[in-house]
């Protein structure tokens, strides 16, 4: 199974502040909006978003179809077919992408230790 490019989404209370301080430790922007309260940000293949009031507890990300430049990569597993490999495993989703549809979709589930888990395709 290919999960693309793996991220971490910080839930922080003031995203300036954030920035700041990851860029001490060696990130630069990536992608995102501060305006719109969410940065994308990297280090060497190191990549952690900054997203300030969209969700309570941090995430582990996983994009279909990125590189962790946020490339596009030709050849990937669509998260549908993640969605039915993992369902076919006895894994229970927290959230259901709709398996007729093509394109951006995404998927939540959760670890055994309660830790989220959010594959999310772009494309």
């Amino acid at each position: 199974m290919k999960l693309g490019a793996f991220s971490i989404s910080l839930t922080v209370k003031d995203i300036q502040k954030s920035k700041e301080f990851y860029e001490k430790l060696g990130f630069s922007p990536l992608g995102g909006d501060l305006k719109m309260n969410y940065l994308i940000m990297k280090n060497e293949n190191a990549i952690i978003g900054l997203f300030q009031g969209m969700f309570e507890n941090n995430i582990i990300t996983f994009n279909p179809g990125w590189d962790e430049n946020a490339k596009e990569l030709k050849q990937f597993d669509d998260v549908r077919v993640i969605q039915k490999d993992l369902k076919s495993n006895g894994v229970e989703l927290i959230q259901e992408c709709d398996e007729t549809t093509k394109g951006a979709a995404s998927i939540i589930l959760t670890d055994p230790d309660g830790n989220s888990i959010l594959i999310d395709q772009h494309r």
